[in-house]
């Protein structure tokens, strides 16, 4: 019920501070920071098959693909991707909005003809013709009418492409982004200026490392970072509360018959509420504020809504008492925030704790193993200050990394935004996933494109967010020349790479190793900015 948060002790204990394997964060979408030029050799080919976010992320070499997409290839081989051209491509590069390049490339009739005659000499090795022996020449028109003109034509425009593309891409060699190289000519229309021209022209539209642009220059190195630490993460109060939480766990629930309910009672309580006019008229139900058979312990008012222990202090079994309330400007539920309530609480059962003497008798009770109760409060408290110090490095790295975030300028291009937004969202489902089993049908209609989308559109300036740290914190190890010890890198793989195999989890191991040596990076780079900023904290 929302009225009630959890306990937070409860919370603080259960928390176990070792640090957790690199393949298990991958599900949470840890730092992996974007390594400018990072690129592969080039690889032309059409649209690949839907990518499914419930597996880890194959990434390719770079590859290229048409917006539309012609009919089915050529089964034929057209030959290597790069050798020498018979004449000069003619080639021009436009910077575009989001990291992007369009170059426009233009093929002399030169390399288009040289094109064509291995194309029709490759079919003449290849084709079964009636007739003629394989490899021997048959005439061009009875090789048409045999394979098809139309296949003929697609064959020697493909083979023009694969060509002369890693010609064209040579400009932006060693910027370009995998899987981001698109040809944006629709094929049926070089089809057509090939047929009529004997010449071709095409555009490729290419992603390229974007430039990560510091406000002010190398800022980093000067930064100045306030950290907020809730007051409730406190080792010694979440450690005192956890004793008392145990001790009275050991307790028996005696009822109360003589009188009305006080601090330290248990109650069992029905909850209502309705939001209330100004004009005091009673308005709508309020959902999240109800509860049956809720059994509520007094000690823990100061966890719900302020006055509502007050308002309940003297009710007695079978009673009913109703009461406003306001809900604060702080509630986290924001549509309730400053709200005007009306709550109906009924008491059903009322109990007091008989609690047994807190000392060396219960220690083993309160924590098995130990023999006084001074072991059991420094074994607790030993416990919530790891966690403590936990807490507070996460909130100090996320605070560095909003402020890294601030600092930098950067132009984010489309194919490392739909990347990350994939992964967050694949992380997403493997959540939802892991607290509710998904049948078929729910997991295909959340991996399906639409959904996908609408994550994009809805979470985009988060995601967005979330690159521009990953970015500046890559930009920031190479810039330092941080390092990752070999040995370090491969010791976190074999783990991941175990921990895969005992989950029965597809994995590339490539990939693995690829996010592993990002998040020690990151770790690299967090540890580095610790160490070099100048860092306030303050409790809220």
């Amino acid at each position: 019920m929302a009225l009630f948060p959890s306990n937070f002790s409860a919370t603080f204990l259960n928390h176990t501070p070792s640090r957790p394997s690199i393949s298990a964060s991958f599900s949470k979408t840890p730092l992996l920071p974007w390594r400018n030029g990072r690129s592969n050799s080039l690889n032309l080919r059409f649209p690949p098959p839907p990518f499914h976010l419930l597996h880890p992320l194959q990434i390719s070499p770079i590859s290229c693909r048409f917006s539309s997409p012609p009919s089915s290839p050529s089964p034929v081989d057209l030959g290597p991707k790069l050798d020498k051209l018979p004449a000069a491509l003619e080639i021009s590069e436009t910077q575009e909005p989001n990291s992007r390049v369009r170059l426009s490339v233009g093929v002399p009739p030169a390399v288009c003809e040289d094109c064509r005659s291995r194309t029709i000499a490759e079919f003449m090795k290849q084709a079964k013709i009636p007739g003629f022996r394989p490899g021997k020449k048959v005439p061009e028109s009875i090789l048409e009418s045999y394979v098809g003109k139309d296949n003929i034509q697609k064959a020697i425009v493909e083979s023009i492409l694969k060509r002369t593309l890693p010609h064209a891409m040579s400009s932006v060699e060693g910027r370009a982004l995998k899987d981001s190289v698109r040809i944006t000519s629709k094929f049926a229309d070089l089809e057509d200026t090939f047929s009529s021209q004997g010449s071709l022209r095409y555009d490729i539209v290419v992603d390229i490392a974007p430039e990560v642009r510091w406000v002010p220059e190398n800022g980093y190195r000067n930064l100045k970072v306030v950290v907020e630490i809730d007051n409730e993460i406190n080792a010694q109060k979440a450690s005192e509360q956890e004793l008392k939480r145990r001790h009275k766990s050991l307790s028996i629930l005696r009822i109360v018959t003589d009188r009305g309910l006080q601090i330290g009672d248990v109650a069992v309580i029905d909850i209502s509420a309705t939001t209330i006019g100004e004009d005091q008229s009673v308005g709508q139900k309020i959902p999240s504020a109800e509860s049956k058979g809720y059994n509520f312990d007094t000690e823990d008012g100061d966890k719900v809504l302020p006055g509502f222990v007050d308002s309940l202090i003297g009710i007695q079994r079978g009673e009913t008492k109703s009461f406003p309330l306001v809900f604060p400007e702080s509630w986290k539920q924001e549509d309730l925030r400053g709200v005007h309530a009306q709550f109906t609480v009924e008491c059903k059962e009322l109990f007091y704790r008989e609690l047994p003497p807190l000392d060396d008798s219960l220690a083993d009770k309160l924590l098995p193993g130990s023999t006084t109760l001074e072991q059991v409060k420094e074994a607790l408290l030993q416990r919530c200050l790891e966690v403590e110090q936990t807490a507070k490095d996460q909130a100090t790295d996320n605070a560095i990394l909003d402020q890294l975030c601030k600092m930098v300028e950067v132009d984010i291009p489309q194919s490392i935004f739909e990347e990350e937004g994939r992964q967050l969202y694949g992380a997403k489902l493997l959540q939802i996933q892991a607290n509710m089993k998904l049948n078929e049908q729910q997991l295909a209609i959340l991996s399906s494109p639409k959904a996908v989308k609408e994550y994009l559109d809805n979470q985009e300036d988060n995601i967005k967010h979330v690159i521009k740290q990953n970015l500046a914190v890559g930009d920031i190890f190479k810039r330092e020349n941080l390092q990752v010890a070999t040995d370090e890198l491969m010791k976190e793989v074999e783990n991941s790479i175990a921990e895969f195999k005992r989950s029965k989890q597809e994995y590339d191991e490539e990939r693995v190793q690829e996010q592993v040596q990002d998040i020690l990076e990151g770790a690299k780079v967090l540890e580095w900015l610790r160490e070099h900023a100048e860092i306030e904290y303050i409790t809220h």
